[in-house]
């Protein structure tokens, strides 16, 4: 098989591959993952095991340290928390065949790189992963004021949209430069890891050998993806919420996913009337009914495949 790899690539680009030793570990583990999983049509036809989802990881984003992003009386690592907690009971008690595991379940913080690890090494089946999104602040000149010697000088004020709202799933892709704002405030907390640079070796965006590698590994699970993320989106529109697409984007959360995985921002803490909503028992039911019916949906279509 890594011959097979190889022979994709350039003879010019073999040296760095070659140092791209850990990334290359990881295609061996999800080929092993598809296999096992019955994500290959041969796999099928040669086993006699019907492929059932067994195990879905919940990951509430950010969290501990990090956890800067807050609307005007609340935080989206609490609110992520909370959703997620209420979404591991509803499909412990409707998916009596589902195991749940958490990335966290309190307000500490784990590195992204270790968040999908626990998915990988846990062979999950489907890793979800629940945010909620924020527009950016922004530096604007409100005025001007004359220094000591008559110059005009600008004067900042921050500001921010708080009209903004809806809601998006990501799955694993690159994306384009003019939509970087989510994968910027999702991504930065990898400058809060020590060692991040080993951590995230082998994930270069700017990498041409990187790119090709982790391009082998996001295709092979990014139909499934965009499939959970498609459903995820359709129920939240048939609560009236507004849609805001599926997106494929670099976020280092997703990057390294043996599994289909999605990222799913529930709404915008920096509108006041989705912060309302996101904070209350009503609005955390409705979206963790939206989930659970998304993940009802994708995991009866992948068990008939």
């Amino acid at each position: 098989m890594m011959n097979t790899i190889f022979a994709m690539i350039d003879n010019n680009m073999r040296p760095k591959l070659i140092k791209n030793i850990a990334l290359i570990r990881y295609i061996y583990v999800i080929l092993a993952v598809l296999i096992a999983s019955g994500q290959f049509s041969f796999a099928n036809s040669l086993s006699d095991t019907p492929y059932r989802i067994k195990t879905i990881v919940l990951d509430a984003g950010h969290g501990g340290h990090d956890g800067a992003t807050k609307g005007v009386f609340s935080r989206e690592k609490d609110i992520a928390l909370q959703v997620t907690l209420r979404l591991g009971k509803a499909i412990e008690e409707n998916l009596k065949d589902v195991k749940v595991i958490y990335t966290r379940t309190s307000d500490v913080f784990v590195p992204l790189y270790e968040r999908i690890g626990i998915a990988n090494r846990n062979k999950a089946d489907l890793f979800i992963s629940i945010h909620c999104n924020s527009m950016p602040i922004k530096k604007v000149i409100s005025g001007y004021r004359k220094d000591s010697r008559g110059r005009r000088i600008p004067i900042y004020k921050t500001v921010q949209s708080t009209s903004t709202k809806g809601v998006e799933t990501f799955v694993s892709g690159f994306g384009r430069l003019d939509e970087q704002d989510v994968v910027m405030r999702e991504n930065e907390s990898i400058l809060l890891e020590k060692d991040y640079k080993d951590n995230y070796e082998g994930y270069d965006p700017k990498d041409p050998e990187s790119i090709i590698l982790l391009s082998l590994m996001k295709n092979a699970f990014r139909e499934q993806s965009i499939k959970l993320a498609s459903f995820m989106q359709d129920e939240y529109i048939l609560s009236g919420r507004i849609d805001r697409g599926v997106k494929e984007q670099s976020l280092a959360v997703l990057a390294k996913a043996g599994m289909p995985a999605v990222l799913t921002e529930i709404g915008f803490v920096s509108n006041p009337e989705e912060e309302e909503y996101m904070n209350s028992e009503s609005g955390q039911n409705e979206i963790v009914g939206n989930l659970l019916k998304a993940i009802q949906t994708y995991k009866k279509q992948a068990e008939l495949e």
